[in-house]
């Protein structure tokens, strides 16, 4: 495994508290593909965990909250044939996860009026087009 994954800043995903299980995968590896154990499944204990601040952790909680059996949350790797690699998609794809659960909100967003002169301007056009397609009719053809 290559090194702690970060979720975000100094806040990185702890080795101890990682539970590997390993099982067969279907698709790609031929007569190997029956013998060997390359999907992977990862599964964090968000409820239980030390090393998230806990604002964190709530919101963590709170967003993932259907994804989550009893605190914990699970993520699955098959899409390599070696389990080494499927290992680091799921560390990874934790990570992502658990950064995008504990994002703060986004700013709520501030009203702010349309400029009059644009507004105008915006009807203009709209006068115009509908003067421009009005002349498009055939009544005066003959």
């Amino acid at each position: 495994m290559s090194g702690p994954y970060v979720i975000r800043g100094s806040v990185s995903l702890p080795e101890a508290e990682l539970q590997w299980r390993f099982s067969r995968s279907s698709g790609p590896g031929g007569q190997h593909v029956n013998t060997s154990d390359s999907q992977v499944e990862l599964r964090f204990d968000l409820a239980r965990t030390e090393a998230l601040p806990e604002v964190w952790k709530e919101r963590a909680l709170a967003r993932l909250a259907g994804r989550l059996v009893g605190g914990v949350v699970t993520v699955r790797a098959s899409e390599h044939r070696s389990q080494w690699r499927n290992r680091e998609t799921a560390a990874v794809r934790l990570a992502s996860l658990l950064a995008e659960a504990t994002a703060p909100p986004p700013k709520p967003r501030r009203a702010t009026k349309i400029p009059r002169g644009i507004n105008e301007r915006r009807l203009r056009q709209k006068k115009q087009r509908a003067e421009t397609k009005r002349g498009r009719t055939g009544r005066d053809w003959g």
